[in-house]
């Protein structure tokens, strides 16, 4: 496994899996607080689904699979049925299994039949009835409405992050999360950080660095894979098979990225910003095929007690690569991909050792089906999820505004940024123009107030 905190942070599910490098571990939760009632199926089976057959729900699935635990693969959902059927025969693959680190029989633990594979905008219902268990990973635009109907059904839920693209979805997610309180289903979100050694260790020690009075986080790398046009699609189903350029999908990549940086300093402080002002653009990935989102963004947050976090995003091939956050504090620095503390001069004054670090998407799962197998109630990600969520959000109203945002304004504003209808048929929140552009924000002429 890959020790280097900074390097697993910027790695993928499906690259842990891929490169063998799986901690023995498993998934997320079931119902409620004794053994007698805690799961539908038969002998203590957990029985997952996953919603969202992608790369990244291919990772989560298989980690739960890898679960110490009595779990079951019973349904599968995707809008498409090409994702899905590469999602099932990845799963099904032999070089996956014996990845896993001679964790026994994984395709054992997958009973997927035709009837109980679901395709379309409404299969994720179908697929959550047959669950104890739900595993969230679909393009984040759809993260609020499958998070509520989980939690209607009474299911713990996996979500990936970032958990919306709007105030409006935040504000669903909120209202969900108060639900899942009230009736103790755990949900754990993937921002693995909270899970990784090294982050829990700084956190442990903060106090030594005194007040935390500044930070800076960034996510600066060369970008994603682009997916192009093809004949014959409608334009809902390019936007959806190119999803990361559409804002009502992904919230551009300060969302569905940065959120990682932003929330560790969220944590960090033990708190979330009220304003924040900043400045970004489109200057170098501007294609037709780059949808609207910018390349680069820079954020100014600022909190209640006045402290700054400076948060920086670029997607531009060929500039320095950095995924990494530094805390500043009264009495030193807390830096975290070098996951050490240190004070005023430069000063050791804690460093991690990196050969005790673990892969954190594993453990996220591990701890998890270590808790539902005790018949405990332990997590409660989703509120967190979505004030970090929403924290992203802010900053890209920000810069695609060029104006001071207030956090609450923003949030209650309930701005919904999404289709009226999920049809394949229907008509995006945004379109192409005559020349095939779409419309990209405009600082100092975009306006949310």
């Amino acid at each position: 496994m890959n020790n280097d905190a900074t390097k697993i942070t910027g790695h993928s599910r499906r690259g842990f899996l891929l490169q063998g490098s799986i901690l023995a571990g498993g998934l997320i939760a079931a119902p409620l607080l004794s053994k007698a009632n805690y799961f539908s199926g038969a002998d203590d089976v957990i029985k997952i689904v996953l919603v969202g057959c992608g790369g990244r729900g291919t990772g989560a699935a298989m980690q739960a699979l890898l679960s110490k635990q009595n779990v079951k693969l019973v349904a599968m959902a995707d809008a498409f049925r090409d994702n899905l059927d590469t999602c099932y025969k990845e799963l099904m693959s032999d070089d996956i299994a014996e990845s896993s680190g001679g964790r026994g029989a994984v395709k054992t633990k997958i009973d997927v039949p035709e009837e109980r594979k679901f395709t379309g905008f409404d299969g994720y219902e179908k697929a959550i009835a047959l669950a104890d268990v739900v595993i969230l990973a679909t393009p984040p635009g759809f993260r609020p409405i499958h998070f509520e109907e989980a939690i209607k059904q009474g299911k713990h839920v996996f979500m990936e992050k970032p958990v919306a693209t709007d105030p409006a979805g935040i504000q669903r997610v909120l209202a969900a999360a108060a639900l899942a309180k009230e009736k103790k289903l755990n949900v754990v979100v993937g921002l693995q950080r909270h899970y990784q050694n090294s982050y829990r260790e700084l956190y442990k020690r903060k106090d030594m660095i005194g007040d935390i009075t500044s930070a800076q986080a960034w996510w600066n790398n060369d970008g994603v894979w682009v997916r192009p046009r093809k004949p014959g699609q409608t334009e809902m189903e390019y936007q959806m098979r190119n999803w990361y350029y559409f804002n009502w999908l992904c919230g551009d990549h300060i969302n569905e990225q940065h959120v990682h940086n932003i929330d560790a300093v969220n944590w960090f402080k033990g708190s979330y910003p009220v304003k924040a002002q900043g400045l970004g653009g489109r200057q170098v990935r501007k294609g037709k095929e780059h949808g609207e989102i910018f390349d680069h963004h820079f954020v100014e947050y600022t909190y209640a007690d006045g402290s700054i976090l400076n948060s920086q995003c670029r997607h531009i091939q060929g500039t320095m690569s950095k995924v990494d956050e530094l805390l500043v504090g009264t009495k030193g620095k807390i830096q975290c991909g070098d996951a050490n503390i240190i004070d005023a001069k430069g000063k050791i004054l804690y460093q991690f050792d990196k050969s005790k670090e673990n892969n954190p998407y594993q453990t996220e799962h591990d701890e998890l089906f270590a808790a539902i197998a005790k018949g405990e109630y332990k997590f409660a990600d989703a509120e967190n999820g979505a004030r970090s969520t929403m924290t992203s959000i802010l900053g890209r109203m920000a810069t695609y505004s060029g104006q001071m945002i207030e956090m609450d304004k923003a949030i209650s504003s309930g701005i919904d940024i999404h289709p009226k209808i999920y049809d394949w048929n229907a008509t995006p929140p945004v379109v192409p123009n005559e020349d095939g552009f779409y419309p990209v924000a405009i600082p100092g002429v975009t306006k949310y107030f």
